[in-house]
């Protein structure tokens, strides 16, 4: 005789049900949390979008924003040390198109991979109609000094560690790192002192921090100011 029909169902512990209960409960509230991890994340890059400054798009595709002063206002007076070894004023650039480059500084390699490459397409900057290419961060000058040398980079690169110069530019405004440091922006000033162009790329959400020179030059023509 079979004994299989004699046997009784087995009752599962309570403990078990409990912790089987326990485990369902983890999975639900883990689904809601991730559930509400993704909404928060979708507002957040919707207020940043919503609240980005305007973009201004050239035809080489490039996008960014333009800051204060713009075009057509005249460049605050500045007088800050050099990795030069010298102070440099915007004064001495008088009767010049000088181009002021607002850079992050030593904790942005692609800054500097910029001075580079604008100093490699020199005769493609003096085309453009640029005569000077001044730079400026917030570093001290010795560290400055001290980088450019290890690149063997002449263009000058000013000290602005008050960030004095910087928000007279508002070129503390288009960076990753808050108000502490500037962006990624470039002021053309004419030779009568006058801003003529400004780019800031810096800006969010993109946060650019290398310009491909073609580019540069390209919206730089596109959007100068010409009287």
């Amino acid at each position: 005789m079979s004994t299989t029909a004699n046997k009784k169902p087995q009752l599962r512990r309570p403990d078990t049900v409990i912790a089987a209960g326990q485990r369902t409960r983890r999975r639900g509230l883990s689904w809601l949390l991730s559930t509400a991890v993704a909404v928060v994340a979708l507002v957040v890059l919707y207020a940043v979008f919503s609240t980005s400054p305007a973009k201004n798009t050239s035809s080489s595709g490039t996008s960014y924003d333009v800051g204060s002063p713009g075009s057509g206002k005249t460049a605050p007076a500045f007088t800050l040390a050099a990795s030069t070894g010298k102070q440099v004023s915007l004064s001495d650039f008088r009767g010049k198109d000088v181009l002021l480059y607002f850079q992050e500084g030593l904790t942005c390699q692609p800054c500097w991979d910029q001075l580079t490459a604008l100093e490699k397409s020199a005769a493609k900057v003096k085309a453009a109609g640029v005569d000077q290419i001044v730079s400026i961060t917030t570093d001290p000058v010795d560290l400055i000094t001290r980088k450019t040398k290890d690149m063997s980079l002449t263009t000058p690169v000013l000290s602005d560690p008050d960030l004095k110069v910087s928000e007279q530019y508002g070129a503390n405004q288009f960076g990753m790192m808050g108000t502490s440091r500037d962006g990624h922006s470039f002021l053309l000033v004419g030779p009568d002192g006058t801003i003529r162009w400004r780019a800031d790329y810096g800006g969010a959400p993109d946060y650019t921090m290398y310009v491909a020179v073609d580019k540069l030059l390209a919206d730089l023509k596109a959007g100068v100011r010409t009287s």
